[in-house]
């Protein structure tokens, strides 16, 4: 087995399901009981928004490549960043890292296209929904990503920021949500929605959504067990 080395803590909510879904997924995969190495380097998924609102990706990227280059010194082969939005500088992390990366929006966009998918609709946060880092990718590979429009992105990111991240979930948020996911999938066509922030799971656990899902976290942990157990190489 290969040991990841994990950028955590953007946010904490979605770094427990991240570890959790890998070493459980991996104990699964190899029908025994053993579970694989593994390194988290917590970072502050607030400094992480906050950077992005003020543009200082420069900044950003220091920030990620510091965290990449600690899990490198405790031994880990390959790293990931368990998040969405940091992957807005994640092709120069790439460039700089000591360690091989692994994208969960490329791994996202090889899940879309081995399904067969050509039109998504994207949730995530204003960074996410709002930049071309996203949505790359896909054009790349002929699938198109719709938004939704400005005032319902500007809803959606700040419900992210100031209840999904603190782990609270709202009925009356999860209506919104999937109103927008319904206003896509009347008005625009889209075959799937793409769970673009790896919070939003916990918004939609337990509910049956009205079109097929791509859940980008989940997508992420099944790429990366893969990828310990070297069924995949990088």
């Amino acid at each position: 087995m290969k040991k990841l080395g994990l950028v955590g803590g953007m946010g904490p909510e979605s770094t427990l399901p991240y570890y959790s879904g890998i070493v459980y997924g991996v104990q699964k995969k190899l029908g025994h009981n053993e579970f694989p190495p593994l390194t988290i380097e917590s970072v502050d998924v607030f400094k992480v928004l906050g950077l992005c609102a003020e543009q200082r990706y420069d900044d950003l990227l220091q920030y990620l490549l510091t965290a990449v280059q600690n899990l490198a010194a405790a031994g880990a082969q390959f790293a990931a960043l368990s998040a969405n939005t940091p992957h807005i500088v994640f092709d120069e992390l790439q460039r700089r890292s000591p360690l091989p990366l692994v994208s969960i929006i490329q791994a996202t966009c090889n899940e879309a296209k081995r399904r067969g998918l050509t039109k998504l609709g994207l949730l995530g946060t204003a960074f996410t929904m709002n930049g071309t880092f996203f949505t790359e990718p896909f054009v790349r590979s002929g699938i198109t990503v719709i938004t939704p429009p400005e005032e319902e992105k500007q809803y959606i990111g700040n419900k992210i920021a100031t209840e999904l991240e603190f782990g609270v979930v709202k009925p009356e948020t999860r209506r919104e949500f999937l109103g927008s996911i319904a206003r896509m999938q009347r008005q625009q066509g889209i075959e799937a929605v793409v769970l673009g922030c790896t919070e939003l799971p916990l918004l939609f656990q337990g509910v049956s959504l009205p079109l097929a899902c791509l859940d980008t976290m989940q997508i992420h942990i099944d790429s990366l067990v893969r990828y310990i157990l070297e069924e995949e190489t990088l």
